[in-house]
């Protein structure tokens, strides 16, 4: 009798450890794969890369992450190849969802803008200017070269309405150079040109050893950039992947990403790169 009862609770405990050890490895979803449209700056700095491995391990998850600037990015969610998209544009945001291809505007973290450029600044705006609107008046004045993304992202929209009604002309301008490239391109163009550009800060800092510019204008009102997670509707678009989007939307809004976001690049530069949204 003794035996037998021994070999039932060695059997009862070795169930009982492979139900343990189960719960460790996270089950393979149905559709593993999640689709995220995104703007270059949240890849390009790092951040993705830094926080998707960590969903991923979680959750059986498999992230495929396409970055563009935001008007590309959403019109990837529109055709049909995104599930989910993070971007930094609010007008382009709340046009997407009130077109019926989004859920929900999720507004989750910010940073700043920045206005970088050479180390002698011949526009003079890093002891004369008080925000972004004075410094672009400064370089127009001086008609310094500046580096425009021109290509519909969430940082070229913050530029125009930096800009106003007194956005340059670069068909007539010669010192405004129309790029239509991404934030990494830019950057290095504007080093090269010794010329000054609108970036956000966390792409600016990932990059910036091997860029001839520098941090000459920050943290002014009008430079602060919200970023924005919103699910592609299933109702509206075929073959999204609503669990997953759900899935990764909780996860990036949860108390686990909120601590890695907001300790990430303290390390690195001695600063948080990302803000959470209280």
């Amino acid at each position: 009798m003794k035996k037998l009862l021994a070999v039932f609770l060695a059997v009862f405990m070795l169930f009982s450890l492979a139900a343990c050890g189960g719960g460790e490895e996270a089950k393979t979803p149905d559709n593993p794969v999640i689709r995220m449209s995104t703007t270059t700056s949240v890849n390009d700095s790092g951040l993705l890369p830094y926080l998707l491995p960590v969903f991923e391990k979680a959750t059986g998850y498999t992230v495929e992450v396409q970055s563009a600037g935001t008007g590309a990015a959403i019109q990837k969610a529109k055709d049909g190849n995104a599930d989910l998209i993070l971007v930094h544009a609010k007008a382009s945001e709340e046009a997407f969802i009130e077109e019926g291809y989004g859920v929900e505007r999720l507004p989750f973290m910010y940073n700043f803008f920045v206005i970088v450029g050479p180390a002698e600044d011949p526009a003079g705006i890093k002891d004369g200017a008080e925000n972004a609107a004075e410094a672009f008046a400064k370089i127009s004045d001086t008609e310094s070269t500046f580096i425009s993304r021109g290509d519909e992202s969430g940082t070229h929209k913050a530029e125009l309405k930096i800009w106003g009604e007194n956005v340059p002309d670069a068909e007539k301008e010669a010192w405004y150079i129309n790029a239509g490239q991404g934030m990494g391109a830019c950057l290095t163009m504007a080093s090269e040109k010794g010329a000054y550009c609108l970036t956000d800060k966390a792409t600016f800092l990932s990059n910036k050893d091997s860029l001839n510019l520098e941090i000459l204008l920050e943290k002014s009102d009008d430079m602060q950039n919200v970023y924005s997670l919103i699910e592609c509707n299933p109702e509206k678009l075929d073959g999204i992947n609503t669990e997953g989007a759900k899935a990764l939307i909780e996860w990036m809004m949860g108390s686990e990403a909120s601590e890695l976001i907001a300790e990430y690049g303290k390390e690195q530069y001695g600063q948080a790169l990302f803000y959470l949204e209280q």
